[in-house]
């Protein structure tokens, strides 16, 4: 079969696409025919040997597509059914062999390319909304890279819940594709805290949620209200430096968290929970998942590219 396989530890020039064996199927484990994939900052990281990863390794983590076969002591899944997931390694290939504990079932009324479109960056918006600061009515949040993948999603998850959104992006046009997700107020990044202030008459923002990471991190803290939380999910812009704890208490006593999904999905029943909220959301119509841009599995390196151009709004996806 074909893979795009991670070289070593570099730029997008790193990937290339390989004929592999087709992987066997184990017990516990189910083996798909992938039907799309996500593209995620994840795989930068990946790519670039953040995580770790033993390299050469085949790409990616989270794609959507139908079973082929069942290893021994599956039971929840058969052959012939839909699933999708966010966290397998290796999905940027034709097929993929992943544990069946981490498939979640696909409805009908959600296709494969918006189930993996949907999956990891929708779930990644419910936990932020409603757990890690869940948003109440009336509070006011910062989204930052409101136009991306996350972006998008958590601006209308916020908008369900009530709540006012001051979305960043880095052009104009960005900027009014978060107005059209629903954002109350869309800003450039440079000055934003200021105006954040000025919006909520001096009080601040109850939380930021903030995929940028160092680029944004201390103008995020600047601009919460006392008492606010600091939702720091991503690093798109690069790590954060380590810093003096004091700083919270100097801004008002604030509350800092570095979730992660892995965390918040941790447990089975979390992640068919999550995970059927989330694909009930878009089946209804409540919640849109723009797809930004389509590639064949070849063109892998293109889609990292333009990911990481910024130039890109909503959800990138390979399709085998």
């Amino acid at each position: 079969m074909r893979a795009i396989v991670i070289t070593g530890a570099g730029g997008p020039d790193v990937l290339e696409l390989q004929d592999v064996p087709e992987p066997e199927v184990g017990a516990g484990q189910v083996r798909v025919a992938v039907e799309a994939i996500g593209v995620n900052f994840r795989d930068v990281y990946e790519r670039e040997g953040r995580y770790g990863t033993p390299l050469p390794a085949v790409a990616g983590a989270e794609g959507a597509g139908t079973v082929l076969e069942t290893g021994p002591g599956v039971t929840e899944i058969a052959a012939g059914d839909r699933v999708a997931w966010s966290s397998a390694p290796g999905s940027y290939a034709d097929q993929v062999v992943l544990d069946a504990s981490l498939a979640v079932p696909v409805p009908d009324g959600v296709s494969s390319e918006l189930a993996a479109a949907a999956l990891l960056q929708g779930m990644t918006a419910h936990y932020l909304a409603l757990e890690t600061y869940p948003v109440r009515r009336g509070d006011t949040v910062v989204v930052h890279a409101a136009a991306g993948g996350v972006g998008l999603l958590l601006t209308q998850v916020v908008k369900g819940l009530a709540g006012t959104v001051v979305a960043t992006a880095s052009t104009a046009d960005k900027r009014e594709r978060a107005l059209a997700a629903g954002a109350d107020h869309a800003l450039p990044y440079e000055g934003f805290a200021d105006r954040v202030r000025e919006l909520t008459g001096g009080a601040g923002a109850h939380a930021v949620y903030d995929g940028v990471g160092q680029a944004t991190f201390d103008e995020s803290l600047r601009a919460l209200r006392p008492r606010g939380t600091m939702v720091l999910y991503g690093a798109a812009s690069g790590r954060v430096e380590p810093f003096d704890p004091m700083r919270l208490e100097h801004g008002g006593s604030l509350f800092l968290t570095r979730p992660s999904l892995r965390h918040y999905t941790a447990a089975r029943e979390e992640l068919l929970r999550r995970s059927a909220e989330v694909f009930a959301w878009i089946a209804a119509g409540t919640l849109h998942v723009e797809i930004g841009g389509r590639y064949p599995l070849e063109d892998a390196r293109r889609a990292h590219e333009e990911l990481e151009s910024r130039a890109t709004s909503g959800k990138l996806l390979l399709v085998p």
